[in-house]
């Protein structure tokens, strides 16, 4: 994504921030950020890493409306006797110490159940999801990690898709949505900064905010924000809301379509905005599980109607790209443009990560060639 500060640039260059999956001990993920520099033929530098890691300040002061809080937590499926009687325990605004109090007290009562006590317990991880992180400001980018901070992020956090977000202002935020996981159960969250050293982080919800893989686009569309999502695991979809957390009535908006995405397909990042439409870049799922890279191209007014989609994928991996932790898998969770090319950051086999750029014009008019 496009770095806040571009002063001090030539044309034609620009400074970019990448977030990228760092994996450590226990194959648990965090997300690591590096500033670097586009240049005018689009090649992609660093700037040198730090040589150490910042521990943020963690901050849990949310006030929790008890009706959205339990609207929110019917996914954890307790029984609806032993749901309400903990919504009757709680005023109408009540914070963590207080719902941890009520949950302390019934696991007493209930403790034989062990089903029931786990998912009491799942509610204090559902509150236990909203939180802030503040790292000091004498840091440099490549030394903020964040790393899990919740119970439902525990087993790691995944596939952060940045995006530039521009508001009805005209002001600009970083949203991110990501995947928690706890080892059993998938969570995706949101994070939003404006700065990159304060974060706030909160869980997303409703019936389109399930599975994976799910995109804000970087304005709102009609008066509401936009998103896609792959609910089932397997189409493309896409959903609208006034509420930035709150997903519902999502619509199918991609199924695969040609061999090399008949298992799946998915986003790649949020959608880039052009002047022919919205370019969606996208991976498709093919035979031996191979992940590969392809765009479509959606309406500007009205992205459920998809103007084109390549018949062949942009980037396959090469021999030097199949073999890792996990093989034949590439990768990407957002693209930019720059001096009218398209730049494509993406891992490979969970193993490294790797760039590609194509003339962004050329692509355009690929994909409505081969149209729908």
């Amino acid at each position: 994504m496009e770095d806040v500060d571009q002063s001090g640039l030539e044309e034609g260059e620009k400074r970019v921030i990448i977030s990228f999956r760092a994996v450590g001990e226990g194959h648990v993920s965090s997300i690591v950020f590096r500033r670097g520099l586009i240049n005018k033929n689009n090649q992609v530098s660093f700037v040198p890493a730090g040589s150490y890691v910042d521990e943020p300040d963690i901050v849990r002061n949310t006030i929790y409306q008890r009706n959205v809080f339990f609207q929110n937590a019917v996914s954890i499926k307790l029984p609806d006797p032993v749901m309400r009687e903990v919504q009757d325990k709680l005023p109408e605004t009540f914070d963590y110490v207080a719902l941890k109090q009520v949950i302390r007290e019934m696991q007493q009562r209930y403790q034989v159940d062990h089903l029931l006590k786990r998912g009491l317990e799942r509610l204090l991880w559902l509150a236990n999801s909203y939180y802030e992180i503040n790292f000091s400001l004498d840091t440099d980018i490549s030394d903020r990690v964040i790393f899990p901070y919740s119970d439902a992020e525990s087993r790691g956090i995944e596939d952060a898709r940045f995006v530039r977000y521009t508001n009805d202002k005209g002001e600009v935020r970083f949203y991110a949505t990501y995947t928690a996981f706890d080892g059993v159960t998938i969570q995706p969250k949101l994070l939003v900064t404006s700065d990159f050293y304060h974060f706030n982080i909160m869980p997303l919800y409703g019936e389109g905010a399930q599975n994976k893989n799910l995109a804000l686009f970087p304005r709102k569309l009609n008066g509401k924000y936009a998103m896609l999502s792959r609910i089932d695991g397997i189409n493309n979809y896409i959903m609208y809301s006034d509420t930035i957390n709150i997903w519902e009535n999502p619509q199918i908006l991609q199924t695969p379509r040609y061999p090399w995405e008949f298992v799946q397909i998915g986003n790649c990042g949020s959608p880039i905005e052009t002047s022919e439409g919205w370019l969606l870049i996208t991976h498709g799922v093919g035979p031996m599980r191979t992940y590969c890279i392809g765009a479509s191209l959606l309406d500007l007014d009205d992205p459920t109607k998809e103007i084109g989609r390549l018949r062949e994928p942009l980037i396959i991996p090469n021999k030097d790209e199949r073999e890792g932790y996990v093989p034949n898998v590439l990768y990407s969770c957002g693209s930019m443009v720059n001096d009218d090319a398209l730049i494509i950051p993406y891992g490979f086999s969970d193993s490294a990560s790797g760039f590609a750029n194509v003339p962004l014009r050329r692509l355009l008019e690929k994909i409505k060639e081969d149209g729908v």
